[in-house]
């Protein structure tokens, strides 16, 4: 994966943007939207959701990635995350194991904000060597 030739579809943007707008952070502040493409070409969202339970928190990846299973979908091309941070922030240690559950390896992961920045990760770069579905094949 060539991260300097990785255009996020205007499309994702968009439905990463709006997932934000939707985010239910009254505790922290802070906002998280997210859309990944499905190997469909379906766009799914998903924003964070806060809990008094802090604990009960749900991150806007595994919500995204939650709300395309719900669709019937369980194959991925990329995730975008959207905040509106100065620096960019990759996916917590939660969202990356369930990245890794449903994304390719080699599959994007980029974060951007509102000045347009972006910064890409590969899944493996998240979460080398992650215990994935492959690793109960042996059972």
């Amino acid at each position: 994966m060539n991260k300097q030739t990785i255009k996020i579809p205007a499309e994702l943007k968009i439905a990463a943007k709006q997932a934000y707008l939707n985010a239910y952070a009254p505790y922290s502040k802070f906002h998280v939207g997210a859309a990944a493409l499905t190997t469909s070409g379906t766009i799914v969202q998903g924003c964070n959701v806060e809990n008094a339970s802090y604990g009960l928190t749900v991150c806007a990846e595994r919500n995204c990635i939650s709300h395309a299973v719900i669709k019937g979908e369980q194959s991925f091309q990329m995730i975008v995350i959207y905040t509106e941070q100065e620096r960019m922030t990759p996916p917590c240690g939660a969202c990356r194991q369930v990245i890794a559950e449903f994304f390719e390896q080699s599959a994007p992961v980029i974060a951007f904000n509102h000045k347009d920045q972006q910064q890409v990760w590969s899944v493996a770069e998240l979460l080398p060597d992650a215990f994935t579905p492959k690793d109960l094949l042996d059972i």
